[in-house]
């Protein structure tokens, strides 16, 4: 089975969003991150993706769900409550509502995705849920020239004792963003 990547875009001081719960400053280059070789191999190599249900929210996915959208697998969104209605998608792109936990959706996902990455999209609680799960292999983080002062920091709520990181790759992804990737590893307590 492929490996399990969380990823997110923060500011240069650590948050994912600012004070008003906008990421809208983390992404002047989207349009330019979409067309760059490393996200286009990316998407090649995900066969599934976990978002949460703020970030399924967020994103309406009646406007992005369709066959427009960079990601054509199967979506796993973590969720207390499936929504009544949601996109049909088509015969790539799927919805399933994961009630039972992060643990849940790694599972379905992985076996959705075969030898394929699962891509862990965010938010904030999901790619927690995933470090302290011990579930995530990889962590990408792209760091914005950007100080927000205040707002969501993706690592608040990480058991930072199970777990180590190894920096593996860093990339200027674009002009403005660089991508930091670590190896996700736990440790051992006691040592």
């Amino acid at each position: 089975m492929g490996k399990v990547i969380a990823g997110m875009t923060m500011s240069l001081d650590g948050f994912i969003n600012d004070r008003n719960g906008s990421a809208e400053k983390l992404s002047p280059d989207f349009e330019e991150l979409l067309e760059t070789p490393s996200f286009k191999e990316m998407t090649k190599n995900t066969g599934a993706v976990i978002m949460g249900r703020r970030v399924y929210e967020m994103a309406d996915p009646f406007l992005w769900a369709n066959d427009d959208y960079e990601f054509q697998v199967p979506i796993f969104v973590l969720t207390h409550t499936p929504p009544a209605k949601y996109p049909k998608g088509n015969d790539k792109l799927s919805f399933t509502f994961v009630t039972d936990g992060v643990e849940g959706a790694i599972s379905q996902a992985k076996k959705a995705a075969g030898d394929k990455i699962v891509q862990v999209i965010g938010g904030a609680s999901t790619i927690q849920q995933c470090l302290n799960s011990g579930l995530c292999d990889e962590l990408q983080i792209d760091i914005m020239p950007v100080l927000l002062g205040n707002g969501l920091s993706l690592f608040q709520n990480i058991d930072t004792d199970k777990l180590k990181l190894e920096r593996t790759k860093v990339e200027e992804t674009t002009p403005i963003r660089t991508s930091i990737t670590f190896r996700v590893t736990k440790t051992n307590p006691g040592v």
